[in-house]
């Protein structure tokens, strides 16, 4: 999986893909798509994870699609 794909996965499911030096492609992505930034501390509500789902759903959903198998 590339940082990309994990960081599409992050910002749709909140689930921690991307740690250390790596982190910092999380937050290029979901910038990208908010066209904000985003802190830290913002990711502890509710209500950014909901808006930060919305602009990230074909992406995950195209992820999935175009999945292969091993």
């Amino acid at each position: 999986m590339t940082v990309r794909e994990c960081a599409i996965v992050e910002a749709y499911t909140g689930v921690c893909m991307l740690t250390g030096d790596k982190r910092k492609y999380f937050y290029e992505y979901i910038e990208e798509k908010l066209k904000s930034p985003v802190w830290t501390h913002e990711l502890t509500d509710e209500r950014v994870w909901k808006k930060i789902k919305i602009p990230v759903y074909n992406d995950f959903i195209e992820l999935c699609r175009t999945s292969k198998e091993e």
